[in-house]
């Protein structure tokens, strides 16, 4: 199909030895309708292929012995050499449980980038001189272990695609969602009006815009102090300084 935005695709390539589980889940919803569309070039590179093996071997035993196996160095910086080749401004992306947390910040930096390259690891890892020399960045979807880094892979993907321009039908939806203010997501209603005794409040049926912003604003407060307190504690924070600032501003002072 013919690209929409020229020149604007945002551009993705993928290091892992399963690359039918990126195609297969990269292919439907809002990510599979924006790779159609041509804002979005999906590229995958199995380091399989830069193996000198009938067997494509891609791991072998860890130095030093304990369980399981390691990804070796040559297949690895092979593949990633490929990559950097199709993707020269993209950052090298290892997902690992070491990595520092993925946020939206992380997501909105890598799509006004508009290159990314997205290590997938497996068995116990990689060889720790890939990481030392060939990534730039270790992002991590939290304190949990996974077989590998192609579910994380996807999840970086999606938050980012969201995020480039007409991939989602409405511009203000990325804006409007949890954590792009700092806050999580007010409560969101549809019909009917009434459901098992549970009504939608009378706020979001008055037709007042004023009233329903205000509303949504409080509601969004309220579930970021009860549900996450560290978001709430970090946006008051935030909330503070910027007044701080506009106070400075405001007697001509300077800090």
């Amino acid at each position: 199909m013919k690209n929409e935005t020229a020149g604007e695709a945002f551009h993705a390539v993928v290091v892992t030895i399963f690359p039918e589980l990126i195609e297969a889940v990269a292919a439907v919803g809002v990510f599979g309708r924006a790779v159609d569309r041509g804002l979005i070039q999906l590229e995958t590179i199995n380091p399989r292929r830069y193996t000198d093996d009938r067997h494509q071997t891609v791991d072998s035993k860890a130095y030093g012995g304990g369980p399981g196996m390691v990804m070796k160095v040559g297949p690895l910086r092979a593949a990633l050499e490929e990559a950097r080749r199709r993707c020269p401004k993209a950052k090298v992306v290892y997902l690992s449980p070491q990595g520092e947390p993925f946020t939206q910040g992380h997501a909105e930096a890598c799509a006004e980038l508009g290159e990314v390259i997205l290590l997938a690891g497996r068995y116990e890892g990689i060889d720790q001189r890939v990481i030392e020399r060939d990534v730039d960045v270790q992002w991590s979807l939290g304190d949990y272990v996974l077989s590998g880094g192609e579910l994380p892979a996807l999840v970086v993907l999606d938050a980012v695609a969201r995020l480039r321009p007409g991939v989602l039908g409405d511009e203000g939806s990325a804006e409007a969602e949890s954590f792009s203010a700092g806050l999580l997501d007010f409560p969101h209603y549809t019909r009917p009006e009434e459901v098992d005794g549970q009504r939608v409040p009378e706020v979001l049926l008055s037709g007042d815009h004023g009233a329903i912003a205000a509303w949504r604003q409080a509601q969004a407060e309220a579930v970021t102090q009860r549900q996450r307190p560290d978001l709430w504690a970090r946006w008051q924070e935030q909330q503070q300084r910027a007044e701080k600032r506009k106070g400075s501003i405001g007697d001509g002072s300077h800090e």
